[in-house]
């Protein structure tokens, strides 16, 4: 299992780039929610379009974090690339969100444990609380900057009309609506899955990096055991130094004098050498 979740991370890493668009220059300015009210927009949300996605099922999960002004976000969804496979899995990346200005809490700060470039803005820049919202995080790069809008709803579907309105306020400040993809919320897994991912903060500690390479050389220094004993065995084989066993009385009755061999003596024990 934790080779899974390391090739899944590798393979998030690939899903996480392609959920944005890449352009040059600056950030488009996104102006965040006035009067935003974090406590009213926690919970659970469906993403009906997101940004050059092929993922399927995903929710953002928001959630209060383990200080004031601090939050945590888990997005859940099938995996990109094990959602090619027959096999059922759960997805979950859990992010943390920060407000570095109290007095504008529409425009947080986000940082993925997957995201090596750092923290990117996350900009809730429409939202109704109980029906719709509208997303928008970016990451400013050397000479470039990448982007990603979400359509956020309470529910697996949202109306058109809402839809739309997201859409037109996205093309407003500059952000082409026609980069997002829409999201299936049909045919999801409800639980009793057979592999379970998590990506989280924790996932890249030093303890847990210390703890994987302990297990490598856990592993390693069992097969060089297993070579030096092995090696010994066919040494003293072959120099003919390894002591002789007493034969049972058992082993020598399933003897059989053979006649016709000049009275020889066969057995059907055959000894190996690894």
């Amino acid at each position: 299992m934790q080779s899974l979740t390391w090739f899944l991370a590798l393979a998030g890493c690939l899903a996480f780039a392609q959920a944005h668009t890449y352009h040059m220059g600056a950030c488009p300015v996104v102006e965040p929610m006035q009067g935003f009210q974090m406590n009213r927009f926690l919970g659970l949300w469906y993403v009906i379009q997101k940004t050059s996605t092929g993922s399927k099922c995903i929710t953002y999960n928001y959630t209060r974090g383990e200080e004031p002004g601090e939050y945590v976000i888990t997005q859940d969804s099938d995996h990109l690339i094990l959602g090619l496979t027959p096999l059922k899995h759960e997805y979950h990346y859990t992010g943390e969100l920060t407000v570095p200005e109290p007095s504008t809490p529409g425009r947080m700060e986000v940082r993925f444990p997957l995201n090596v470039a750092g923290s990117a803005s996350h900009v809730v820049f429409m939202t109704d609380y109980d029906t719709y919202a509208g997303i928008f995080t970016c990451q400013k790069l050397a000479f470039a900057h990448r982007q990603s809008a979400t359509i956020l709803s309470r529910i697996r579907t949202l109306d058109q009309q809402q839809v739309d309105k997201i859409r037109q306020r996205l093309s407003q400040f500059g952000v082409d609506p026609f980069d997002l993809s829409i999201v299936s919320q049909s045919g999801c897994s409800q639980g009793n899955n057979s592999v379970d991912i998590n990506i989280d903060p924790n996932t890249f500690t030093s303890e847990n990096l210390g703890n994987v390479v302990r297990k490598a050389g856990e592993k390693i220094g069992d097969g060089v055991q297993w070579v030096s004993q092995t090696g010994s065995k066919v040494y003293h084989k072959i120099a003919g130094t390894e002591e002789d066993h007493t034969t049972s009385s058992t082993d020598r009755n399933s003897r059989v004098t053979n006649g016709k061999n000049d009275g020889r003596l066969e057995t059907n024990d055959v000894e190996w050498i690894p």
